[in-house]
């Protein structure tokens, strides 16, 4: 079933022709590991037509939304992705019969600043969410909040304090909870000498208990986990080494197993086949690329680089691979695109929807130019007392440029086609494009919150240990 993968079998398949083979693994081992038929995925699969069958989902009232949020994943370490260790069988199968995005990007590389662009849809400026005292107005309409009055129960299941209904996030949830930690299992926990208590099984367990009580209404549940952040791995998981980046393989494993244990459970409840799942990420985590482990502090790739998975109530075979850029603010619109709802006026990111039919239609679909993205970092978020040190990364074509605002001459420069892990620094040998992307830049830092005024909430001892609890070295 969905609970478990026997690992020292899989294999993904040297080439994409194989990958046929390799979901018809996926789904054997699953029907297997349950004992029969009754136990494998039971949504219907689409051998062809998947352009039309995707477009029908619009006119369904039966829709459910599964949001994961799985907290500083970064997008190359999963094995569907390319990454040669198999740290995320259930997430390869997902991806693998549904639609996965392959230049994903995050809007920030520090949590609340990237998620309230998520929900909002607008790049950081226009939420104002920048700082560690800021928070989400009430005036701001959050899917929750849209889904709510389009009829869907609406629960939140958090354990990242950055995302707390005191920052405006929960705006919209009829419950939007931080579940109680338990001790389920052993767990282990490297990198953070002060962790979050619990893990991600608590979480797991709080959304199946939603499930099992609202499984016959219709739902939006969204999951924050954050057992990667905190690179929590049990023993069933620690079998790729104990060196940092080993762990946080092993913390993926761990997760991805928890995530196999709910599909599981909705499986059983019949589920799956009327809810969407979405599995993205707020961010990554460096392990000294440029200079710097873990993450809030730059806006590099393996910092920005996130994935996103759509698993639709149907199987596609073969899956949809999306190879043009996209954005976290693009994730909302091309789900209200799904779910046949209107979309709200004034945002930065767009559906893709018309992207994937496309795709699916013609067999690839033509590169879109949608002009620049746009990732944003105050490297003071979490010094309330020093003044702005704004970064803002811009992408257009093959280049992205990282422009310091507090120093413009230390800005860099990347070809991301022939240099995609950012390691040549181009910013004096292309000075014209450096130039442009810099206007792009300038212009944006100009730009102010959409709403009238953000609120700045007061940030007391509580928050800031809860600052260190997570790992961030504000007293640096």
């Amino acid at each position: 079933m969905f609970d478990r993968f026997s690992r020292g079998t899989m294999r993904r398949p040297a080439s994409v022709a194989a990958d046929l083979a390799w979901v018809a693994l996926l789904a054997g081992l699953i029907s297997a590991c349950s004992g029969g038929d009754d136990g494998g995925d039971l949504r219907p699969a689409v051998l062809e037509g998947h352009a039309e069958r995707i477009s029908e989902l619009s006119k369904r009232d039966d829709l459910n939304l599964l949001f994961i949020l799985i907290d500083t994943l970064r997008a190359d370490r999963l094995h569907y992705a390319g990454y040669e260790r198999e740290t995320s069988p259930m997430l390869d199968y997902l991806a693998l019969t549904g639609i996965s995005f392959q230049r994903h990007a995050s809007q920030s590389s520090w949590t609340k600043t990237s998620m309230a662009s998520m929900w909002t849809s607008l790049y950081p400026v226009h939420t104002g969410v920048l700082r560690a005292q800021n928070g989400l107005p009430t005036d701001a309409r959050l899917p929750a909040e849209v889904l709510r009055d389009a009829g869907f129960r609406t629960a939140g299941i958090w354990r990242n304090g950055w995302v707390s209904g005191q920052f405006g996030f929960g705006q919209g949830f009829y419950v939007y909870d931080r579940p109680t930690p338990r001790p389920v299992r052993k767990v282990e926990r490297r990198r953070t000498p002060h962790a979050i208590p619990g893990s991600d099984s608590d979480a797991i367990d709080s959304a199946t208990a939603f499930l099992r009580q609202h499984h016959q209404e219709r739902f939006f549940l969204y999951l924050h986990l954050m057992d990667i952040h905190q690179y929590v791995y049990d023993e069933d998981t620690a079998i790729f080494g104990t060196s940092l980046s080993d762990v946080y393989d092993n913390s993926i494993l761990h997760t991805d197993d928890l995530i196999s244990l709910l599909l599981g459970q909705m499986n059983k409840l019949e589920l799956l086949d009327k809810t969407i799942i979405v599995i993205g990420s707020d961010h990554g985590d460096a392990f000294g690329e440029h200079g710097i482990e873990g993450h809030a502090r730059d806006l590099h790739a393996e910092v920005t680089h996130v994935p996103l998975v759509i698993s639709l109530p149907i199987r596609l075979r073969p899956g949809v691979a999306i190879t043009d850029p996209t954005e976290n603010v693009d994730i909302w619109p091309t789900l209200y695109d799904l779910l046949g709802l209107p979309l709200p006026p004034d945002l930065d990111g767009r559906s893709v929807l018309p992207q994937i039919l496309k795709s699916l239609e013609h067999g690839s679909s033509s590169p879109v130019d949608r002009g620049p993205r746009f990732a944003y970092l105050d490297r003071s978020w979490g010094r309330i007392e020093r003044a702005s040190r704004p970064l803002v990364a811009v992408e257009q074509g093959i280049y992205r440029l990282h422009y310091d605002g507090e120093n413009p001459a230390a800005s860099r420069l990347y070809d991301m086609h022939a240099d995609p892990g950012e390691l040549k620094n181009l910013f004096a040998a292309k000075p014209d494009v450096a130039a442009r992307l810099a206007q792009q830049a300038v212009k944006r830092l100009s730009e102010t919150a959409v709403w009238p005024e953000v609120p700045t909430l007061e940030i007391d001892e509580m928050q800031l240990n809860q600052l260190r609890a997570l790992g961030y070295h504000i007293d640096e």
